[in-house]
């Protein structure tokens, strides 16, 4: 297996950058009052996931980069956060929002992955 050199390789700043477009994408049809409200909240926390990972990924130590990985671990959990309020206000359906929830619910695993796996270096 060869090894990873580059933040962009890893399967979990893929899936992170990937979700990121989908959020973009799906706030665009958000009302335009949100511009600065949930729109904002959105996207930033989506682009988040995928910036700690590149972070700690050069970051060169464990902690280190064991730490933007809790952070990005936590970003993907505000975006289903409010993924789920902007279903129960409206701004996106129940399927949709399950379907958004699930995909970083595969983000969380990625992460996790990540995790555990610097953590083993360590020990």
């Amino acid at each position: 297996m060869e090894q990873i050199k580059n933040f962009w390789e890893l399967e979990a700043w893929k899936k992170a950058n990937v979700l990121a477009i989908e959020i973009y994408i799906l706030t665009k049809n958000f009302p335009l009052e949100e511009k600065y409200g949930m729109i904002s909240q959105l996207r930033r926390a989506a682009t988040s996931v995928a910036a700690n990972i590149a972070e700690g990924f050069s970051r060169y130590h464990y902690k280190d980069k064991i730490k933007f990985y809790y952070n990005g671990r936590g970003s993907a959990s505000e975006v289903q956060s409010f993924i789920i309020f902007c279903k129960d206000i409206g701004f996106v359906d129940a399927k949709r929002a399950l379907e958004i929830v699930g995909k970083y619910n595969e983000e969380l695993r990625l992460l996790n992955g990540l995790i555990n796996s610097i953590s083993k270096q360590i020990s």
